[in-house]
């Protein structure tokens, strides 16, 4: 068994490798040359003592010890980010990084403006902004803040409700102008809807509660901003987030009264990091700017 422990570079690399599936894309990515990168690969293996590809004219192959060290590399690479984080500035300093993570369309489409208004007011504060719809893992400290549409379980998190930010069926005026107007919801059915791909824990929860699902869209697709997009190119009718849409004066809420749904939002953040005041004072700002937001008037 080896003795070495190998650092902290190689398993930066090793990540890289997986990521990017090559050794010259991750080499580009990591800004090493290929012959480096391919021995940090030796060098780890040999620390290791496990094969952690298997190579051919083709390039490298993970093996099954590769893709059961991914996890914990992960870790690892979040437990350096956090860290490098912490290192920005003293817990009661109003400077550093904060890593902020939510949605596609709330980082894009509603939290630009509220993190203006932050900047203004404490520009010594950097923010990291990660979109995804796959949530990031606050107790591994992915991110310091979440907004999140589902409630966290984790009893180590602190979780402040913020609202439920009313959801709608809407459609471009041009798209209604060509195809008409629902006049019920056995109407859609007559109709080009928008809609997820890949059903996700906090769709389910509206299992039921749609008068359609996967199999009746035109369109499918996992990300939030396309779906915007297609809605407001007139592709064809989709939910939108009541507040997004009414501010494009192009877009019609269709039967409001026969399908009105509500998208649960909370706040998130690491109970060790309350001491932080650069992370409690964007928590404090977008928990008050995203109750605003939830609770405007449809």
């Amino acid at each position: 068994m080896t003795t070495n422990e190998p650092g902290w570079d190689l398993y930066r690399s090793f990540l890289a490798v997986m990521r990017e599936g090559s050794l010259s894309a991750a080499a580009r990515a990591l800004g090493m040359t290929q012959p480096s990168l391919g021995r940090h690969m030796r060098q780890l293996e040999t620390d290791l003592g496990v094969a952690l590809f298997a190579r051919s004219p083709q390039g490298l192959t993970p093996t099954e010890n590769a893709h059961e060290l991914v996890p914990h590399a992960q870790a690892m690479a979040a437990a350096s980010a956090a860290l490098r984080r912490a290192a920005s500035a003293s817990n009661h300093e109003i400077r550093g990084v904060v890593r902020l993570t939510c949605s596609e369309v709330v980082g894009a489409e509603v939290l630009p403006p509220m993190l203006a208004a932050f900047r203004r007011r404490h520009a010594g504060i950097i923010i990291e902004l990660s979109l995804s719809n796959q949530s990031e893992d606050m107790l591994r400290k992915d991110a310091d803040i979440a907004v999140r549409m589902l409630r966290p379980a984790q009893t180590a998190l602190v979780a402040r409700r913020i609202g439920s930010i009313p959801l709608g069926l809407y459609a471009h005026r041009s798209y209604l102008k060509m195809h008409g107007r629902p006049r019920s919801l056995p109407d859609l059915q007559q109709h080009a809807l928008i809609g997820f791909d890949r059903e996700t824990p906090a769709l389910r929860a509206f299992r039921g509660r749609l008068p359609f699902w996967r199999e009746d869209f035109a369109l499918r697709t996992d990300s939030d901003l396309a779906q915007l997009a297609a809605i407001r190119a007139g592709f064809g009718i989709g939910i939108c987030q009541c507040p997004i849409a009414r501010r494009d004066r192009e877009l019609v809420h269709l039967l409001p009264d026969a399908l009105a749904l509500e998208l649960d939002t909370w706040l998130v953040m690491h109970e060790d990091l309350r001491a932080s005041r650069r992370v409690r004072l964007l928590y404090d700002h977008l928990a008050q700017a995203l109750g605003v937001y939830a609770s405007a008037q449809v």
